[in-house]
């Protein structure tokens, strides 16, 4: 025989998950549109030579260096 599941109460003195959103609300430009981080990875691409094979580098290096303009 299998026993029933015992039912679970919600956690008391929450209001829920948080909302990591929050952060990103307030500070809109804290975080790079990824339309920037795209073009500057293309640039980047295309300054290499558009030898392909280093995407994930280009688009890093790109992250990187909004990330540092926008601070």
């Amino acid at each position: 025989m299998i026993a029933p599941k015992a039912q679970l109460s919600p956690k008391q003195g929450g209001a829920g998950p948080k909302n990591t959103n929050a952060k990103l609300t307030m500070m809109p430009d804290a975080v790079p549109s990824q339309e920037k981080i795209r073009t500057r990875a293309y640039q980047l691409y295309e300054s290499r030579g558009r030898e392909p094979g280093q995407e994930e580098q280009d688009w890093l290096r790109a992250e990187k260096e909004i990330l540092t303009r926008n601070r």
